[in-house]
């Protein structure tokens, strides 16, 4: 089996705090790339990212850079960076990937200028990389605590992902192998859409029933594109589809449902954006996961009416009628 013992980790946000951490829980050396100064210099000397992460204590195998030459001799690489801002860093970190180097793919979204998801924006940039891609359900702040945690790890070539599975996993993070990396990557990028449609079903007290009937729907949509893309429809049912839907459309913790729970008691995206730092991947999915569904010839009202309601082209209230006006059809 392939060893994987220095991990390189490219973005200093929470999700990639956590990660970091899980890593030097399996023993792993841990170069943890941020563009933040005050983010490398919290956790090199306080071990803690202060800004994203905290409270949460860091072990001390995990070494922060702002350098990305740095990551030059890691066996392996997670990209954390949001998928609007992947292409600018992976780019630059060209000359410090080798050939074969797998890169995991951490990010969940679409590239609004291109309509790619982040497996295409690795080729365009790292050739030379080793795809993979790491999906599921998982909050920052479960992971960081080392609350058991199940994901999917997608890899085309299953010696190189049973050894990524092997390097990142702990009795408490759990990986489970894949060879379906459109499958891992829709599910993580539709589900941040539809988890802002379930806050907005929330905050405007539409009640659980409403709620339950949104997912399942959702599910039904996030099932067509992914096969219409070349997904497993059977990948979309496991921990990188209805796993992360279930967790992400369920608990305000997720910042995608937390934005639509702020959207449906009368907020608008403006307003919700300026008071976060972190970035909600859903707000900039929505608008290409509806022009891709649309290309495609893919039926996504849901999707498409968050996109209406992100792009300021329909109220809440508008969008709310428009689904609920929508002919009765079969299952």
């Amino acid at each position: 089996m392939m060893q994987f013992d220095h991990i390189a980790v490219i973005g200093g946000g929470a999700w990639g705090t956590a990660l970091a951490q899980t890593c030097a829980s399996a023993g792993r050396a841990v170069t943890l790339w941020a563009r933040e100064e005050d983010v490398v210099a919290s956790i090199n000397t306080g071990h803690e990212n202060t800004r994203f992460l905290p409270g949460a204590v860091l072990s001390n195998a995990i070494t922060a850079t702002g350098d990305l030459e740095k990551i030059s001799n890691a066996d392996a690489i997670m990209m954390v960076v949001p998928a609007q801002f992947a292409r600018a860093i992976l780019a630059q970190m060209s000359p410090f990937v080798r050939e074969g180097r797998p890169v995991m793919l951490c990010a969940k979204g679409i590239e609004q200028d291109t309509l790619t998801f982040m497996t295409d924006v690795l080729k365009d940039t790292l050739p030379q990389a080793l795809p993979a891609v790491l999906s599921g359900p998982s909050f920052a702040a479960d992971v960081v605590r080392g609350l058991p945690t199940a994901v999917t790890l997608a890899c085309a070539d299953p010696v190189v992902g049973k050894g990524l599975m092997e390097a990142v996993g702990t009795r408490a993070f759990r990986p489970y192998f894949s060879a379906d990396l459109i499958g891992a990557e829709v599910g993580g990028a539709v589900k941040n859409v539809l988890a802002i449609a379930c806050g907005i079903v929330l905050g405007r007290e539409l009640g659980k029933s409403a709620h339950a009937a949104l997912i399942t729907r959702g599910f039904a949509e996030m099932t067509r594109l992914g096969v219409a893309l070349g997904a497993q429809a059977e990948s979309l049912r496991g921990l990188c589809g209805l796993g992360d839907l279930v967790l992400t459309c369920s608990s305000e913790q997720s910042r995608n449902m937390s934005c639509g729970l702020a959207l449906g008691r009368g907020l608008s995206v403006a307003q919700i954006m300026q008071e976060r730092q972190a970035v909600t991947e859903g707000v900039s999915t929505a608008p290409a996961l509806a022009t891709l569904a649309a290309q495609r010839g893919v039926d996504m009202p849901i999707c498409q009416a968050v996109a209406d309601i992100v792009a300021g082209r329909v109220d809440v209230d508008t969008a709310i009628h428009g689904l609920l006006s929508r002919p009765f059809r079969s299952e």
